[in-house]
């Protein structure tokens, strides 16, 4: 292939900001890593929430082969693409949903509120995080710094998100999330936040993970149900069912 192949300058793109995301976060992420290893020896949950693309985030920790038993998306159809997508772009706009969306869930102080957004200017995202905050849960919000820090927020605190929580994980891209431009174009193709945002929330997982094992704690996980593992599964979604309102 040549330099110019599409499939090859995004390779490149998605392994130099992956790079710049592992040298540049990797402070924020152990920290993140050690507040859910905390949470995870306390037996509190870790819940992701997002809107738009972003919810994929949240749908990745939830039910994952490999993934934490006690972690829980949350997930709301209004703001999700396969319900009505061009509605979804002025509901995440909306103020006072995120207080109604939130109290649906038994969240409680202890617990881990990752919040993706990766504009971080739109009123739900933030009031989702400003709200968890006040229930007592540590926040941590996936974002695109230089996209977040050039424009202005669209909620009624003048804040963004990266301005509300009490810790940031920058996804590293460019403003606008596209990387890369062709001739002819009226903007940028191959968007990257869901890349980044997949590999920052599982690298926080993992390392939680670890360090929970060192401190005596094993964390319920799941194993993938085509490889035998559903009677090891069974088991957690017994004792989760009532709890995961997604289950």
């Amino acid at each position: 292939m040549t330099e110019n192949n599409g499939i090859d300058r995004f390779y490149h793109a998605v392994l130099a900001q992956l790079e710049k995301v592992r040298q540049t976060q990797a402070a924020s992420l152990q920290t993140t890593a050690e507040w859910l290893a905390q949470a995870l020896v306390a037996d509190r949950w870790l819940y992701v929430f997002g809107t738009g693309h972003s919810h994929m985030l949240a749908e990745e920790v939830f039910y994952r082969a490999g993934g934490l038993a006690r972690a829980a998306p949350i997930l709301d159809h209004r703001l999700m693409l396969h319900h009505e997508a061009i509605q979804a772009t002025y509901v995440e706009r909306e103020t006072g949903l995120a207080d109604r969306i939130l109290a649906s869930y038994p969240v409680a102080p202890g617990d881990i509120l990752i919040v993706a957004s990766n504009s971080g200017r739109n009123a739900v995202p933030i009031e989702m995080a400003l709200r968890g905050k006040e229930l007592g849960l540590r926040t941590i919000a996936v974002t695109n710094m230089e996209q977040s820090q050039a424009w202005p927020s669209r909620h009624t605190s003048g804040k963004r998100l990266f301005e509300v929580c009490d810790l940031v994980l920058d996804n590293c891209g460019v403003s606008g999330d596209a990387c890369l431009d062709f001739p002819g174009l009226p903007g940028r193709v191959g968007p990257m936040s869901s890349l980044t945002g997949l590999f920052l929330i599982n690298a926080m997982v993992v390392e939680a993970i670890r360090l929970a094992l060192l401190k005596g704690t094993c964390p319920e996980i799941y194993i993938s149900s085509n490889t035998n593992g559903d009677a090891h599964n069974h088991q957690l979604l017994e004792k989760y069912r009532g709890r995961l309102r997604h289950l």
